[in-house]
């Protein structure tokens, strides 16, 4: 643990050095030039919970974990950038500054939609609880279909269940969830046929 804290640490100061000189070189006023590492780093840290805490919707958790490896290969790039320039290898020419400008509105973008997309399940209405496909047989699976498309059709007007909805509560393929909807389907046409 004492050996992780000493890396941490040490790898959070080299970064913000680098980042700090970037914006500075970058043409950031020095009391603003902190504010580089810390909205990278924090937006780092931010997605990289938030990923690998698991228990957001997966669409959070695809999001989160995008944003995490992309936030940490925009300081690995900004950390290499500024000792490239540091070390007269490369100027920093406009297209540096601009894009080392445009980081904070980025980062505010992608922080309301990381937001977003991790509570907007919390919006929506309940969904039944998910099953593992591997140890249902096609019966069970079958049964559980039905009452997902019972429960989502008194939520919704008596609309049936879409197939991303049934993929969702069962926690099944595309193709599978296409094959339990249309069986669904060919149900209710029968029964309102008879």
């Amino acid at each position: 643990m004492a050996g992780m804290l000493i890396a941490a640490t040490s790898a959070a100061v080299a970064s913000f050095t680098g980042l700090r000189g970037l914006a500075l070189l970058s043409g950031w006023p020095e009391r603003l030039a902190i504010l580089l590492p810390v909205t990278i780093d924090a937006y780092a840290m931010t997605s990289a919970r938030v990923w690998l805490a698991g228990v957001s919707p997966r669409r959070a958790i695809r999001f989160a974990r995008a944003n995490a490896i992309g936030a940490i290969t925009t300081s690995i790039i900004g950390n290499a950038i500024y000792h490239a320039a540091a070390a007269d290898l490369l100027d920093v020419t406009w297209p540096v500054v601009v894009v080392v400008g445009a980081v904070p509105a980025a980062v505010l973008g992608l922080t309301a939609h990381l937001h977003a997309v991790r509570t907007a399940q919390d919006s929506a209405p309940e969904a039944p609880e998910p099953v593992r496909t591997q140890s249902r047989t096609d019966d069970e699976l079958l049964a559980a279909a039905r009452q997902a498309d019972a429960e989502h059709r008194t939520a919704n007007n008596g609309r049936p269940i879409t197939r991303d909805s049934l993929r969702t509560a069962l926690r099944v393929s595309g193709p599978k969830a296409t094959a339990l909807r249309r069986t669904l389907a060919a149900e209710r046409e029968e029964a309102h046929t008879n």
